[in-house]
């Protein structure tokens, strides 16, 4: 079982936005997830990410592979605080 942080879609057509999750690899984007740890809203004007960092740290740590844009998003989370 390989863990990773991914985006999970949520929303209307047309008003999106996601949670950023723990999540199996083997499970679908929009399936299980073992914590959520932030969330990315794209339609604000500037798109607005709030990341429970520490957490997000401790996946890290443990192994979970962050996607290549949750991997943005972080370096963006970081940055702005």
């Amino acid at each position: 079982m390989g863990l990773v942080i991914r985006l999970r879609r949520h929303g209307s057509r047309k008003k999106v936005f996601f949670r950023i999750v723990v999540a199996d690899s083997r499970s679908p984007r929009d399936g299980r997830f073992v914590e959520q740890i932030g969330t990315y809203d794209p339609a604000s004007d500037p798109p607005r990410v709030t990341l429970r960092r520490e957490e997000a740290d401790r996946w890290l740590k443990v192994g979970a592979q962050p996607s290549d844009t949750v991997r943005k998003l972080i370096k963006l989370a970081t940055s702005a605080a």
